[in-house]
């Protein structure tokens, strides 16, 4: 909530900068500066007691140091899937959970009829959607490894550059997962043991 009006406070710095008075937009300026220096120590104050509560329980802080150590996983977004999964015990699956996020495409079809290409839900939690897709964004673009890789090599198949980016995000949820059910750091240069 702090983050969402300290977003619209900003826009508003800067979107009426051309259309105002000079003096008016200077008493504007001041009065949402100061809204907005409130809301940043609010937001560090309620991120430092999510960190302390973290920090109390341990195996909520396992947790957040396996998710972190993903590429492209930062402190909030690990934060955001503890909180969205209840510390992954509502999700067995990360496949449900791309539904619930809307990373996972769905098909419109009617008997045998199909109306249209596949598309992703707009029922999903945004909030939750927006990390995933900062986090892709970190790992697919400009970066080296694996997935950047797995980007170039679909973008240049002739996928969209969007749906390349969903199916990283996919990625992520799945990693996410994967090191939560393994109880491990993740391993860039995973090895296969065999038998």
């Amino acid at each position: 909530m702090y983050v969402c009006d300290r977003g619209k406070y900003q826009g508003q710095l800067t979107d009426q900068k051309r259309f105002m008075d000079k003096e008016d937009y200077k008493r504007k300026n001041k009065r949402l500066k100061n809204l907005t220096g409130e809301l940043n120590e609010s937001i560090a104050q309620v991120e430092q007691e999510i960190r302390d509560l973290i920090a109390s329980d341990p195996a909520l802080s396992r947790q957040l140091k396996l998710l972190c150590s993903i590429d492209g996983v930062g402190e909030r977004t690990a934060v955001k899937m503890i909180v969205e999964t209840n510390a992954f015990k509502d999700f067995g699956d990360p496949r449900k959970f791309c539904c619930h996020t809307g990373v996972a495409p769905f098909s419109y079809s009617s008997g045998s009829s199909i109306r249209s290409r596949n598309r992703v839900s707009q029922r999903a939690d945004k909030s939750i959607k927006s990390l995933l897709h900062r986090g892709a964004l970190t790992v697919a673009t400009p970066s080296k490894g694996e997935l950047h890789e797995y980007y170039l090599r679909k973008v240049a198949e002739g996928k969209n550059k969007m749906s390349v980016l969903n199916a990283v995000r996919a990625k992520l949820v799945h990693r996410m997962f994967a090191v939560i059910r393994n109880n491990k750091v993740y391993e860039k240069e995973y090895q296969y043991k065999l038998a």
